[in-house]
């Protein structure tokens, strides 16, 4: 498997966290709130090569030459449980724009099916963030970024939380452009294409439905 456009974030509060959240014992409020942290801190890595350009400000001294993003930040959760990151990477950059694609899988042939699809109309000239928790089989993540390349968008950017080999070898072989980026990588799915060790269903203890 190609490792050139994956990143696997690593630093200590992310794994103390991860360990929160992997408990099986962790309740509903524990993990919805640790996810959401968890996606303050990824933002820094997933944004450090961002395109900038300059403009003038005039401080309370001076005039200067400062950098801003020169491009609009469009974040697209897969429905359900992308939400559960959203609002931390909202908070690091609050000017990005939210769209939602809603997907659910098939758990006999594990194929996602597309219900819901809202995205800003400038997406084909913004860097485009499609969050999923989870990065299992890839099916889920390469629907979305088939959707979203569909609308012209070039610089699209994978985040996620765990994911599998062959989540990632999947989006590698169809999107080779899609920069992945994991706060783990786990060992393997199994025999119902849910992730070893993994941490369950994301959406399910995220939203306390199970």
């Amino acid at each position: 498997m190609s490792r050139e456009l994956l990143t696997i974030i690593n630093h200590p509060l992310l794994e103390h966290k991860m360990a929160i959240i992997r408990n099986k014992l962790t309740d509903t409020k524990t993990f919805r709130e640790n996810l959401n942290e968890i996606g303050s801190l990824v933002t820094y890595e997933i944004t450090r090569d961002l395109e900038t350009k300059p403009v003038i400000v005039e401080t309370p001294i001076a005039s200067t030459t400062c950098q801003m993003l020169a491009k609009e930040v469009v974040i697209v959760p897969i429905l359900r449980a992308g939400l559960g990151m959203v609002d931390g990477i909202h908070t690091v950059i609050p000017t990005a724009k939210i769209g939602h694609i809603g997907l659910w899988r098939d758990e006999t042939t594990l194929t996602p099916h597309e219900y819901y699809l809202k995205l800003p109309p400038f997406i084909d000239q913004a860097t485009v963030l499609i969050v999923d928790p989870m990065l299992a089989t890839g099916g889920s993540a390469n629907a979305a970024i088939d959707q979203v390349k569909k609308r012209g968008a070039k610089d699209i950017r994978f985040v996620g939380l765990v994911g599998a080999p062959e989540g990632v070898k999947a989006i590698h072989d169809k999107h080779p452009d899609v920069h992945i980026y994991l706060v783990k990588l786990d060992s393997h799915l199994n025999e119902i294409g849910y992730i070893v060790p993994g941490l369950g269903d994301c959406g399910d203890r995220l939203f306390g439905t199970k």
